[in-house]
């Protein structure tokens, strides 16, 4: 490493530990510009750091474990999801069913740990809703519990852990699909070193993480022809998150026919099996009806929907968030359907670049598009030419910016900027042609 790659080594990793620790422990969310600027200075380091061809792999590796560490002991700060972890843990390590009650239901039967502070912390939102959390999440949130049941701060800590090795995994095994598909390694850090996937994921705890993790590995076995085994994983990873659920049919043309037949069949009975212990008369009634909300009654950060929400004021008089959401399903799955079967999901390229605009066009229309979300585009795009994913996962904190105001308020014209840029560069890289683009 010469000279200047060392200077613009230490520099961008110390700006970026200044950021995070400003982020984790100074700044809360509220503080929108000093969190904005902070967020600014660890993600321009993070391009630093990517582009600077001098620093080895082993070195960008640490690099990802210690500013994850740096996040490790305090509490989440950009979402409050954790505490309904916590409460559904709790429930669980205590031999109940999460999906039977909402919080409200039991907050004054219930015998669990924290019950009062958990309950008051996990928002209005989630306290009058069952859980929407799948199987494999409540496992993990269980064993949480087990092990630290009277501790929010262990239980927070311990899930951590876990999604910091769930990114261990993502990385390792991220690095040998890149190294399948005959492209550049390094790609890896525009996930693993990526500020989004860090403050989502280990210091915010959302399980993006785990679902990725497992759908990693479902891949890489894919790839390895072990169908059977990718089944099972693939499986686990819709059982931690549903999102999985959508990319599914688009391993159709790599199979055929005949082994698609029995892949989807254990996918399907693994699925079904993770639920088998929580199955009452009224876990898909109580379940679908928590699913249903994030069509039809949540409104955060979205494109796309806002642009015909305006329109539905301008014609109706009212919001028709109803009617759209009820729409926004079958939407999805022809967008899905028409990525997966119409279009050439051969050779493994064509597969990673169809599912990644077809979860890009599902995000573009959806209600609610949290910055978590934008981790599994980011991901990816790894695998293909297009970095509209990246940009995106800088842009995205501008929707931070309407938890800034009491009350809660988003800001259009910041709403505008974000998706105003990201189609812009989504468009160039479209029009472009390919050698001009670099494939990293």
């Amino acid at each position: 490493m010469n000279y200047v790659s060392k200077y613009v080594y230490s520099f961008a990793s110390i700006a970026s530990i200044i950021a995070y620790l400003a982020i984790a422990y100074f700044f809360p969310r509220e503080n929108f510009i000093a969190l904005f600027g902070c967020y600014s200075v660890a993600f321009f380091s993070f391009i630093a750091l990517c582009k600077n061809e001098s620093i080895t792999e082993k070195q960008l590796f640490y690099l990802g474990i210690f500013f994850r560490a740096l996040f490790l002991f305090g509490i989440p700060f950009w979402s409050q999801d954790f505490y309904r972890f916590i409460w559904d843990g709790n429930l669980v390590s205590q031999g109940f069913n999460p999906y039977l009650n909402t919080p409200n239901q039991i907050i004054n039967s219930t015998s669990i740990p924290n019950a009062q502070e958990l309950y008051n912390k996990m928002g209005v939102l989630s306290a009058a809703h069952y859980s929407n959390y799948p199987p494999i999440n409540q496992l993990l949130f269980g064993i949480s519990s087990y092990l630290s049941p009277n501790s929010i701060f262990c239980n927070a800590l311990i899930l951590k852990l876990i999604i910091l090795v769930s990114d261990i995994g993502i990385y390792h095994f991220g690095r040998k699909i890149l190294l399948h598909l005959h492209q550049n390694p390094k790609k890896i850090f525009l996930y693993f070193l990526n500020p989004l996937v860090i403050i989502e994921l280990t210091a915010n705890l959302h399980f993006e993480g785990v679902m990725l993790f497992l759908f990693t590995l479902g891949i890489y076995y894919f790839f390895k022809e072990k169908i059977i085994v990718a089944a099972l994983f693939l499986a686990l990873s819709i059982s931690t998150k549903l999102l999985t659920l959508l990319l599914l049919p688009f391993f159709f043309h790599q199979l055929g026919l005949k082994k698609s037949s029995y892949f989807y069949s254990v996918i399907l009975s693994v699925v079904l099996l993770t639920f088998l212990p929580f199955y009452s008369s009224v876990l898909v009634s109580n379940y679908s009806k928590t699913i249903g909300l994030w069509f039809t009654n949540f409104e955060f950060n979205a494109s796309i929907y806002y642009i015909i929400r305006e329109i539905g004021f301008y014609v109706k008089g009212y919001n028709i968030i109803q009617t759209i959401g009820k729409f926004t399903p079958f939407v999805t799955l022809l967008v899905f359907l028409y990525f997966a079967v119409f279009k050439k999901n051969k050779p493994s390229k064509h597969l990673f670049s169809n599912a990644l605009f077809a979860l890009s066009i599902y995000f573009f229309i959806s209600t609610t598009v949290h910055p978590w979300y934008i981790i599994n585009v980011v991901f990816l795009s790894l695998f293909t030419r297009f970095k509209f994913p990246v940009f995106w996962s800088y842009l995205v904190i501008l929707s931070y910016f309407a938890y800034s105001n009491t009350p809660f308020k988003e800001n259009y014209i910041l709403l505008l900027i974000e998706y105003g840029l990201v189609f812009t560069i989504l468009f160039y890289e479209l029009i472009v042609p390919k050698n001009i683009i670099s494939n990293g």
